[in-house]
């Protein structure tokens, strides 16, 4: 039912009831109250959102017998499920601020009108590539006791390779600050970019993936570390839950951009256990490697990347 028709239905009802009222009716018939409802914020959760419009009619002296529902401005016109009923869902809904009419006819024939403002907010995108991580650490060595652990590192990598005769591994850890992220909101997407070195200290040089099998894992850390403090032998702790895993390339450089990492960030949000993330080969067979730069790279635009859209 579109606005013209259920406008034409009303006024018909209301002269109806008009002229079956008496002149002596009309004059005392009180207008009646229309309750549009409050006011209010809403935040979408897909592209195109829903809301419900709660409204009352109140008729001093007689009873309330139709409603109306109509837009009155709004970015786009939505589509009112109900518009005869006293609440009525409306649809279609994308960001910007909306106004509602609602409208109540009593038996008497008189009107009240009250209006209702709807502000939907689109979900929040945040965007993080900080320079300099202070929670940023390549993790290499060996459980022989080899260890050169860097927690200001020019590159992270996931490597299997050998130094000076013996096997060593290289995985790294790096944390970015969800704090401002509220504990209501829910994580709707997180996308997780890492750029390849083109001047790799480590693995296959002058390449940074190198091997046959270099199929890399992105698992989420579960105990808390500082950068100072990890080495090979007291790495922080992860979870194989949810982990992603990158399949393994002969290209000799190849950026991974948004990295689907949507669950691993629901669980660093769950409970504040932000612990952030770890990289390693799947299987940590020598001679295989996958390296890219860190939050110290000259170029900024290279930095580890995390988006987080969430709604709150």
């Amino acid at each position: 039912m579109n606005l013209r028709t259920s406008s034409l239905i009303i006024l018909s009802l209301s002269i109806l009831l008009f002229t079956n009222c008496t002149k002596e009716e009309i004059i005392n018939n009180k207008i009646p109250i229309a309750e549009a409802g409050e006011s209010r914020v809403i935040e979408l959760q897909e592209s195109e959102g829903s809301a419900t419009l709660t409204g009352t009619g109140a008729d001093a002296d007689g009873n309330v017998v139709a409603y109306l529902w109509s837009q009155i401005s709004g970015p786009n016109a939505s589509e009112i499920v109900n518009e005869g009923a006293a609440s009525t869902e409306v649809r279609k809904l994308i960001t910007g601020i909306y106004t509602y009419q609602l409208m109540v006819v009593d038996d008497g024939g008189a009107t009240g009108v009250d209006t209702v403002s709807l502000t939907v907010k689109g979900p929040t995108n945040l965007i993080l590539q900080p320079a300099i991580n202070p929670d940023e650490v390549a993790i290499w060595g060996n459980t022989n006791g080899l260890d050169q652990t860097d927690s200001n590192p020019p590159e992270l990598g996931a490597v299997s390779w050998t130094y000076g005769g013996a096997v060593i591994g290289m995985r790294s850890a790096f944390k970015f600050d969800l704090s401002s992220i509220p504990a209501t909101a829910t994580i709707l997407d997180a996308k997780l970019s890492l750029y390849s070195n083109h001047s790799p200290l480590n693995g296959g040089v002058p390449n940074a993936n190198s091997g046959p099998d270099n199929t890399m894992l992105i698992q989420r850390i579960t105990s808390q570390w500082s950068a100072n403090a990890v080495n090979w032998v007291s790495q922080p702790s992860t979870t194989t839950n949810n982990q992603v895993i990158i399949p393994s390339t002969t290209q000799p450089y190849l950026d991974l951009i948004d990295v689907n990492v949507t669950e691993l960030v629901k669980g660093m949000t769950a409970g504040n256990t932000n612990n952030g993330f770890s990289i390693r080969l799947q299987n940590e067979v020598i001679y295989n490697s996958r390296i890219f730069y860190s939050s110290r790279h000259t170029d900024s635009g290279k930095h580890p990347k995390l988006i987080v859209t969430y709604s709150n």
